[in-house]
């Protein structure tokens, strides 16, 4: 959520104890570390007549694909810049979530009038289910911007889940029995309301309040953590759900409005997991086992961390490469958590993995600086991008897998002169389909103008795919940096790159810091 009066930062946890880093491979010119790997097939999703599908995509294990395409329609003058998906109105077209499945690209369509509204996805669950928000055709009065509704695509159809009373609301999750998480609206006056406070600066906002909805209890409010607000972000198989809350109505002096703590609710009871000494803490990742990954300010709410929780916690601070700043993004079920950390004095950042008390460098690509992981799956595949320049969402990033100790540069493992370059790999399922975002030839700036893709191997699960090269290509020792996690450094200052990454996004990007940095 972007607050525009205040700074978006990432707000991360500390650890209980210091955590060293551990080199996962060795840059090694001699090819001692190099291994094999299998090609893809590229699958480019295109467009419905528009100049992008560049939302942030979701497959599930049964590689269906969800992922956000334009149409040829110019977007109207109240686009929510929430409801749009967060790319800041750069997209001048009505967007629509679409499904990928055997071939078939499916326009999951808005809310009536659907060929002026935009729909946003979210996950897709393994019965083909999927999550997000769409806009209505309403204006809301307190922002301006056209009313997004949570909704849920089911059996071909569009579910408005409805509010809890005021002009909004917004799905973030569902789990496999249908049970879906997110964030409504009341009618009752709050003037830090997470969400209307947080798109428009408007202090006339009503309450935001997590939620939980499924067809037999329709949508319910799960209450706060003793402040005004809550958002539900995450849910697990076993119905879990991991959020934030406000845990007071008094803003604080370093960021402006209340402190947040992240919770998880299990047996209806929510409990507050804390922070790592700041006023900001946020859940970015829940597995099956109740383990809960994120970021929370240190004291002082100038720089953030890494955390991982696990009953009966405290909150553990998973450290950074010797600079200032990290963030977890996910971890799966054997309790590998993954990550971004910044580099000794800020000068970049690395992809992490951490497991047993031990953070390793993921490190990048030779001639790269940067890198970040974004997508985890059982079997401990990570994806993401490695960058020469800050990792800006431009054309010096690579997306690239991490197994086995390498680095792939997934632009190497796809036909040779494909139309694409493949930018951004956001998630892995557990048959190694990978989804993400290039730029096709000519394509700047991916905002503007980017494609969603899919990537299947041509491996031994996926035998006989028509157009797949089933040899083998050479994967890269990747390139880590030596400096030791450190959980409380001196130097305050946030990385640009990374403030600009989170305000592009939102992902995890729901951060703050103080007002007049």
């Amino acid at each position: 959520m972007k607050y525009k009066t205040l700074i978006c930062i990432t707000a991360m946890t500390l650890f209980a104890a210091l955590a060293i880093p551990v080199s996962l491979a060795a840059d090694d010119d001699d090819g001692d570390h190099h291994h094999k790997h299998h090609h893809y097939k590229l699958i480019d999703m295109g467009t419905f007549g528009g100049p992008a599908s560049n939302g942030i995509p979701f497959v599930n294990n049964r590689g269906v694909m969800v992922g956000q395409s334009a149409l040829s329609t110019a977007s109207p003058p109240n686009t929510n810049p929430y409801g749009s998906g967060g790319f800041d109105g750069l997209v001048p077209f009505v967007m629509h979530v679409f499904t990928w499945q055997d071939g078939d690209v499916t326009d999951l369509g808005a809310l009536p009038p659907a060929d002026q509204n935009f729909s946003v996805p979210g996950p897709i669950n393994e019965q083909g289910e999927v999550v997000g928000a769409s806009e209505n055709g309403f204006v809301d009065p307190i922002i301006g911007f056209n009313e997004i509704r949570a909704v849920v695509w089911k059996d071909g159809q569009i579910l408005d889940l409805g509010t809890l009373g005021g002009n909004e609301s917004y799905a973030n999750a569902i789990n496999d029995h249908g049970q879906v998480v997110g964030f409504a609206l009341n009618g009752t006056p709050d003037p830090f309301s997470m969400f209307d406070f947080g798109i428009s600066g408007s202090a006339g906002g009503t309450q935001t309040r997590a939620f939980l909805w499924d067809e037999k209890n329709r949508m319910q409010d799960l209450g706060t953590l003793g402040g005004d607000d809550s958002e539900a972000v995450l849910i697990n198989k076993q119905g879990q759900i991991a959020g934030f809350s406000y845990t007071n109505s008094s803003p604080n002096s370093t960021t402006g409005i209340p402190t947040i703590d992240p919770f998880l609710l299990r047996n209806g009871k929510m409990l507050d997991l804390g922070t790592l000494g700041g006023s900001v803490g946020f859940p970015n990742g829940l597995n099956n086992r109740a383990q809960v990954v994120g970021q929370s300010n240190l004291t002082g709410d100038l720089i953030f961390h890494p955390f991982l929780w696990t009953n009966p916690g405290p909150m553990q601070d998973l450290g950074t490469f010797g600079g200032s700043n990290g963030f977890a993004i996910g971890i799966n079920d054997v309790g590998k958590v993954i990550g971004q950390a910044d580099l000794s004095r800020d000068q970049g950042f690395h992809a992490f993995v951490w497991q047993n008390g031990s953070m390793a460098d993921l490190g990048t690509l030779k001639s790269d600086r940067f890198s970040a992981a974004q997508g985890i799956n059982s079997h401990g595949q990570i994806v993401g991008k490695s960058c020469r320049d800050q990792c800006d969402y431009h054309l010096n990033e690579r997306a690239v897998l991490w197994e086995g100790g390498s680095i792939i540069n997934l632009n190497d493992a796809i036909p040779p002169h494909s139309a694409l370059k493949l930018n951004i790999a956001f998630a892995i399922n557990d048959r190694g389909e990978i989804v993400g975002v290039g730029s096709a030839s000519g394509c700047i700036y991916d905002s503007l103008c980017g494609r969603a893709f899919l990537l299947i191997p041509c491996d031994e699960n996926h035998p006989g795919i028509d157009g797949c090269d089933y040899s083998m290509v050479d994967a890269s020792a990747a390139v880590p940096q030596t400096s030791p996690a450190v959980r409380n450094p001196s130097s305050r200052t946030l990385p640009q790159s990374l403030m600009r990454r989170m305000n592009r996004y939102g992902f995890p990007g729901r951060a703050i810091g103080p007002r007049n940095r």
